[in-house]
């Protein structure tokens, strides 16, 4: 029974390391939120565009403003939703925005 206890347990690790790297997701945490630099929204280039206005990546160490750009949705009637800065036990990190249907 004992044996039979450990063969299923050492199964079970097997398979959680397995899934937890598998599905694992990587979060950069910093102390200190970074701030938005001023950007001027230029004229859109036709009216399908939707300004996608502050987004996040991390670069060499640090989180980069990437954001500030015009987009087309990739299918019609989807709405951008933004990114945001959450707080964990990590720091800050930065969630990235989102096409999604309305």
């Amino acid at each position: 029974m004992k044996k039979h206890f450990l063969k299923v347990l050492a199964l079970f690790a097997i398979v959680f390391s397995i899934s937890q790297t598998s599905f694992s997701q990587v979060s950069i945490g910093v102390s200190v939120r970074p701030r938005v630099p001023v950007i001027v929204r230029p004229v859109p280039p036709s009216p399908a565009h939707v300004w996608i206005d502050e987004d996040w990546a991390w670069r060499g160490g640090r989180y980069e403003y990437a954001g500030g750009h015009w987009a087309v949705p990739p299918h019609p009637g989807w709405i951008w939703f933004p990114g945001r800065w959450r707080h964990s036990r990590w720091g800050w990190q930065w969630v990235p925005g989102r096409w999604r249907r309305r």
